[in-house]
C-alpha cells in the first residue's frame, strides 16, 4: 500500500457510472415489477452501497476508508435499453474514493445482471468509469464525455 500518513485530511468525493444493456423485454421486467427475483433496482442499490463499504476487502492495495456518504442511483433508460448507474462516495481523509465509487457502480451492475440472468444471458455491463473526482492534492477531475 502507498503511505498516505503525510497527506492532509481533506473532503473528497468521487462519482462513477456504469450501464447494463439489455433487451427491451428484459427492461420491461424491471419497470413493470415482474422480475422473478424481486425488486431489481432496490437490491442493486443496496449491493452497490455494500460494495463501496467493502472495497478494501476486494481490492488488495486499497486503503480502508471512513466513508461518510454512499449513494447509488439506478435509472431505467429505454434508449439504451437498460439501466444507467451512478455511484457517489464521500469521505474526509487522506486518500481518494475513486475505487469505492467504481466498486459501488460495478457491484450494482453485477447485481442487475444476477437478478435478470434467467431472463437474458446476453446483457452487457458497459461504460464503467470515474466521471468526477475532487479533493486532495491533485484537485478536481471531470470526464467531459
Amino acid at each position: 500500500m502507498v503511505d498516505v500518513s503525510q497527506k492532509s485530511h481533506t473532503a473528497r468525493v468521487a462519482v462513477a457510472v456504469s450501464a447494463v444493456r439489455m433487451r427491451s423485454e428484459t427492461l420491461a421486467l424491471i419497470t413493470e415489477g415482474r422480475a422473478k427475483k424481486g425488486d431489481v433496482l432496490g437490491v442493486a442499490r443496496l449491493a452497490g452501497i455494500m460494495g463501496a463499504k467493502r472495497c478494501a476487502d476486494l481490492i488488495p492495495l486499497c486503503h480502508p476508508l471512513p466513508i461518510t456518504k454512499v449513494s447509488v442511483d439506478l435509472s431505467p433508460d429505454a434508449d439504451l435499453p437498460g439501466i444507467r448507474i451512478r455511484a457517489e462516495v464521500r469521505t474526509t481523509g487522506q486518500t481518494g474514493v475513486e475505487m469505492e465509487a467504481l466498486t459501488a457502480a460495478s457491484v450494482a451492475a453485477l447485481t442487475v445482471y444476477d437478478m435478470l440472468k434467467a431472463a437474458e444471458k446476453t446483457m452487457q455491463i458497459t461504460d464503467t468509469r470515474v466521471i468526477l473526482k475532487d479533493g486532495g492534492k491533485s484537485g478536481r477531475f471531470e470526464d467531459a464525455r
